[in-house]
């Protein structure tokens, strides 16, 4: 059974000074797999002992000796154990062993069983949710608790700061896979966001990353922009705005639930690394629901398919390859308790563990499924669930997760695996080579960035009350009403905007242009389009989900509505409090209404959108919150925030 034992065993053989103060991070889990079974059938290796008999005493592994089970104690590697680091050829035989071509290469002589190491060690660093976060994130990173009881935070993430994490930990072990679980790009700052994520996958390069299942944001722009995140090539509208071109990634996308057509995926199903003779694959997914969090034309033509499923039918073909050692790495995660510790797995889920999504997923998954990195909900765990570790890494860059893992050369399985998610800390030397990438699109984004667009007299929030009003969402609804209002332009009535879309800040004073695209960085485009009174009354009672879920969308000035919570879902809204600058909205009138691209596509759930009628695509949404605060702004008289007063809860 895994179990929790102190991660403080392992710091003891890091070189590197700046990692032992992230000693006191608890969570390594030890874990070994194994089936049921009698051990008096006759095997025929090692994984026929597995499989029939369970898993092997502590300490010990099976092996297959004159067709009978029998254990041996498992014999840890020497420390310098492992293959060249950093090179093409690393997990392949050193020089003096024999050809990689020859039937015993990478495994010890044939006549001299005893003359090396039984396992490998390898490691995975992982991550998720970078969203192109190049420049240090705001907020902290809970790093403990002081003797005091009170909480011990500290400053992380920054990607010249992540790449020394990711070296230093590489260089302890040289066979090393470097994965991320998803939106590595899209819902990025202007810094990355302004050059269509360019320098995050340049950075990426850089630092070495090896592997990405697709999340749903790397489909912002559409799969064929996310193809050329991978092939290279400029923008076909914008063209290369660094003005030195765009290679690519050197790194795989995987996308083994993305389908093309029967049999075809989008990006490889999977990747196999080989090390020292043993292989592991990396099998890569985005979550099922992809299609309901993205503009639907930028998936046009893929299908989402079940991540459990398409798990569970790749095993078998896996094994027929000889591989044991399975990785899962997708973009679906869970929920920890608030305010745990990077390590923690507490939750609200069974016997107090994390809950969401990933853990029915994970129980779901063939139990030849050894590890998972998951992600999306940009929270910290480390878990063992259902025999797997199961990780996440937080989001932008703030954390990595060390996973080490103990291979069988008998098996090709893993029979002990340690995780641990590491503080990116800043009290380390910056990368060289990609503070250089970073201050070149600085220089090249700042004029644009520090350009003052406008002034507030309060912060505007991007945090919700309980109705799902905030200051910055009804601003924002505000600017895309104005800019849609007039006849050659929309003629809107009203305008929507989807929670999910504002997302950071813009503070109290100036606001630039960086903070304008900060707080909406996706740019979509705004779309008016005529509804009648009733399917705007359809729209609104899609905030209620029969699943128990809300979503509330953040109306324009003028827009006022009353909703009863014990209502049953589907007749929540008053449709006689439906008003329109104090005029009752007629259920069947003609009105012009205004959505972002990516709700009016019915994305979010929201598909009534998709019933409007005479559509005219506009403006892009920061261009119409630069265009709103130049208007109603000046430093003399800044704008106010909204007042929280558009909708009514009822009982």
């Amino acid at each position: 059974m895994p179990q929790a034992t102190p991660r403080s065993s392992l710091l003891g053989a890091r070189p590197s000074p700046f990692l032992l103060a992230g000693a006191f991070l608890t969570g390594m889990l030890l874990f070994v797999h194994g089936g049921c079974g009698g051990d008096e059938r006759d095997c025929r290796n090692a994984t026929d002992c597995r499989y029939d008999n369970g898993a092997p005493d502590e300490g010990k592994e099976w092996a297959c000796e004159e067709q009978r089970c029998v254990q041996h104690p498992v014999q840890q590697p020497p420390p310098d154990a492992g293959t060249d680091a950093g090179t093409p050829d690393a997990g392949a035989p050193d020089a003096g062993t024999p050809d990689a071509g020859s039937p015993d290469a990478g495994r010890p002589d044939a006549g001299a069983p005893d003359s090396g190491p039984t396992t490998v060690s390898m490691q995975i660093l992982a991550f998720n949710d970078f969203h192109g976060q190049l420049e240090q994130p705001s907020g902290q990173v809970l790093a403990g608790v002081a003797p005091d009881g009170g909480p011990v935070r500290v400053n992380a993430g920054g990607v010249t700061y992540f790449a020394r994490h990711i070296a230093a930990l590489r260089a302890t072990n040289p066979n090393t896979v470097v994965v991320a679980a998803g939106d590595l790009i899209g819902a990025s700052p202007l810094l990355s966001g302004l050059f269509h994520d360019e320098p995050t996958i340049e950075a990426m390069n850089l630092i070495g990353l090896d592997l990405v299942a697709v999340g749903n944001h790397e489909f912002d722009e559409g799969s064929t922009e996310l193809l050329r995140m991978q092939a290279g090539g400029c923008h076909p509208v914008d063209g290369c705005l660094d003005g030195d071109g765009f290679a690519g990634a050197k790194f795989k996308f995987l996308a083994a639930n993305v389908a093309t057509g029967v049999d075809r995926t989008l990006f490889p199903r999977y990747d196999i690394r080989e090390f020292e003779g043993v292989k592991v694959a990396f099998i890569g997914m985005t979550l099922e629901e992809t299609p309901a969090s993205v503009i639907a034309s930028g998936v046009e033509g893929l299908t989402f398919k079940d991540e459990v499923q398409t798990v569970n039918a790749l095993v078998p073909e896996l094994r027929q390859q000889g591989i044991e050692a399975i990785i899962v790495v997708v973009h679906q995660g869970g929920v920890a308790t608030p305010g745990s510790l990077v390590n923690d797995c507490k939750g609200a889920g069974a016997d107090g563990l994390i809950s969401g999504a990933i853990v029915g997923l994970v129980k779901g998954l063939n139990d030849a499924v050894d590890v998972v990195v998951s992600g999306h909900t940009h929270q910290a765990y480390n878990c063992v669930i259902d025999g797997k570790v199961v990780t996440s890494a937080s989001s932008m860059g703030q954390l990595v997760t060390d996973i080490d893992l103990t291979l069988s050369k008998a098996t090709g399985d893993v029979v002990a695996a340690r995780a641990n998610n590491v503080i990116v800390t800043r009290d380390v030397q910056e990368v060289g080579a990609v503070k250089e990438l970073v201050t070149k699109y600085q220089e090249l984004a700042t004029p644009l960035a520090n350009r003052v667009i406008g002034w507030v007299a309060q912060t505007l929030r991007n945090q919700s009350d309980s109705l799902g009003q905030s200051t910055l969402g009804l601003v924002i609804a505000d600017s895309q009403l104005e800019t849609t209002k007039p006849a050659n332009l929309g003629g809107a009535h009203v305008a929507f905007m989807n929670p999910g879309g504002v997302r950071a800040d813009i503070a109290q004073g100036e606001v630039t242009y960086g903070e304008a695209f900060t707080a909406q960085p996706f740019g979509n485009s705004l779309v008016t389009m005529t509804l009648t009174g009733a399917q705007i009354d359809g729209v609104l009672e899609q905030q209620w989900r029969p699943s128990g879920a809300t979503l509330m969308l953040l109306p324009s000035a003028g827009f006022t509505y009353s909703f009863s919570a014990s209502a049953p879902v589907g007749s929540r809204v008053d449709p006689a409090s439906i008003r329109i600058n104090g005029v009752t909205v007629d259920p069947a009138a003609n009105y012009r209404v205004t959505a972002n691209n990516y709700i009016a596509s019915g994305s979010d759930g929201f598909s009534v959108f998709t019933e409007g009628t005479n559509r005219l695509t506009g403006a892009m949404d920061v261009d119409a919150m630069e265009t709103y605060l130049k208007a109603r702004s000046s430093a003399a008289n800044p704008l106010p925030a909204p007042a929280l007063n558009r909708v009514t809860r009822l009982p």
